[in-house]
């Protein structure tokens, strides 16, 4: 008998060879990729809204969202979206902590990502259906309609819309105001990456699916089109003639919440800046302004109760001989208003507006016993809650109509838009953002103006108490504005008009479709979903 001897290396050679597995550390890593990628794109988010003029930003942030969550599971993307909220919400909300330290700060980011996480969901969810974009973009906006009413009556900051006061989509606030124009965006952006999907798809493959292409390049096209299309809605020109305004900007003594404790001297500030431009008036430096707006607190001190403060209003009224609008607290009863004073030099007060929407812990104290458990001295920062107004507010002047959104009033679309309807031919925002120092709130406050500005084709003015202060042309251009932290008036001739743009006019609509359109590509996903796992198990 003969016996073949077969070596060990031959032997080897004939046993089927498994493929080496990764190192662990390198599994991990791939699966951070996702997560690293969550949290960039959110920060890229970030970025693009102001003060910098980076809006582009937000198309890349979106398109990487999109790489993100297709295809996913929900507890994925449920964390995956969360991680992206992160990234975009703490660098964004930093300057709420600027006065109360961080707890406030990090809380407020934490709920707002929430419902971020909860619109990833969603998007992963309506990710596998044909022209995916568009049932993702419109559950984006749905997200941010629900963010601006719950809790506590919403917090819209942060809206898509309001990074966009520099970017080429700008026009598309006037066709159907922020849900419209930020929709554009997250379209755009969610399409973006499918262009890039489906060309890396087609290369592999080397076959095209002409309806997906035709769908994605609709979701990049349509936007930019119809931004180049609304072009015309935007314009500067007079319809009602041009008033000549005049913004003080009295500074405070010291940043920070104690500028309350001198409100005597913030008071005085404002008096002595108007004092000024009646100088430089009489001296034929500057036009005499048809009337004079003032900032949101700049008379803390009640001239209905102080006649103190009474005298140092009617002086600067007198001084400059036009009406003047004054932002003060004042007591109505038990009530404690935020309300803003039409001063007549001859008549004393004669209109007032009473802010609708009142800040939460900031003006009022939701939870009060349970922040006050937490920390006694955030419950002694909001003495007494303020109470809201109830009518919308137009100052007529001499025949001009001025619409007023106290500060914290400009995020919010109803606020805006109601003293367009209620006949302004010009916008002011009186604000006070003293109390967040230096930090990006007030740009990007300023922005959601200038939004404000196109949304409703009006002149905008913003006076506040420590900068910056503004005058917004109704195309959204900033004409002139102060710096920060320094007393000065800004006087400028403003056009006036009285026509309405289609966000005006449709005010609420576009937000109810786009979210009928959210509703209708998770019901249809879902019920998908539904009939595959059916058919899987019959």
């Amino acid at each position: 008998m003969t016996v073949t001897a077969t070596s060990v290396d031959e032997s080897d050679r004939l046993r089927p060879q498994s493929e080496p597995s990764p190192a662990p550390w390198r599994v991990r890593l791939v699966r951070l990729v996702p997560a690293a990628a969550s949290a960039l794109s959110g920060l890229a988010l970030y970025v693009s809204f102001p003060p910098r003029t980076l809006w582009w930003l937000a198309l890349p942030a979106f398109a990487v969202l999109g790489w993100v969550l297709r295809g996913r599971g929900w507890k994925a993307a449920l964390g995956l979206g969360y991680l992206f909220g992160l990234g975009f919400m703490l660098p964004l909300l930093v300057w709420t902590g600027v006065e109360v330290g961080p707890g406030p700060w990090l809380a407020l980011a934490a709920v707002e990502a929430v419902f971020v996480a909860l619109v990833a969901v969603g998007i992963a969810t309506v990710s596998r259906l044909p022209a995916w974009p568009l049932w993702a973009a419109a559950l984006w906006i749905a997200g941010e309609a629900a963010r601006a009413r719950v809790p506590f009556r919403g917090f819209p900051w942060g809206k898509i819309a309001f990074g966009q006061a520099d970017g080429v989509f700008l026009p598309l606030a006037a066709v159907g105001g922020t849900p419209v124009l930020g929709f554009a965006v997250v379209l755009c952006g969610f399409g973006l990456y499918e262009v890039v999907r489906l060309a890396a798809e087609g290369r592999r493959t080397r076959a095209v699916r002409r309806p997906a292409a035709a769908a994605a390049l609709l979701s990049v096209a349509v936007p930019v089109v119809g931004a180049v299309a609304a072009r015309p809605l935007v314009s500067d020109k007079a319809e009602n003639g041009y008033a000549t305004v005049a913004l003080i900007q009295g500074n405070v003594p010291q940043a920070g919440l104690e500028f309350n404790a001198q409100r005597r001297a913030v008071l005085d500030n404002h008096a002595r800046e108007t004092e000024r431009l009646a100088a430089a008036v009489k001296a034929g430096k500057v036009p005499r302004p048809d009337f004079v707006l003032w900032p949101e607190n700049s008379s803390d001190i009640d001239p209905f109760e102080e006649p103190d403060a009474r005298m140092v209003i009617d002086q600067a009224s007198k001084a400059i001989g036009v009406p003047v609008s004054i932002g003060s607290v004042v007591h109505r009863g038990d009530k404690l208003m935020n309300e803003q004073i039409l001063w007549d030099p001859a008549k004393g007060p004669v209109q007032t507006y009473d802010k609708r929407q009142i800040q939460p812990f900031g003006e009022y104290l939701p939870l009060r016993s349970l922040v006050g458990s937490i920390n006694k001295n955030w419950t002694s920062m909001v003495r007494q809650d303020f109470s809201r107004g109830s009518k919308p507010g137009v100052f007529d002047i001499d025949g001009t109509k001025v619409g007023l959104a106290t500060c914290y009033e400009a995020a919010f679309d109803w606020a805006v838009r109601d003293t367009v309807t209620d006949g302004a031919e010009m916008i002011s925002v009186p604000s006070n953002n003293a109390t967040f120092d230096r930090s990006e709130m007030t740009y990007q406050q300023l922005a959601m103006s200038r939004i404000r500005a196109v949304e409703h084709s009006r002149t905008v003015t913003v006076p506040v108490t420590s900068g910056v202060s503004a005058v917004i042309m109704p195309d959204g251009r900033i004409t002139q504005k102060t710096g920060m932290f320094v007393p000065a008036y800004v006087v400028q001739k403003v056009p006036l008009r009285s026509s309405k743009t289609p966000a005006t006019r449709l005010g609420i609509l576009p937000e109810i479709a786009l979210v009928l359109v959210a509703a209708g590509g998770l019901g249809w996903a879902i019920g998908a979903g539904v009939r595959a796992r059916r058919a899987a198990e019959a």
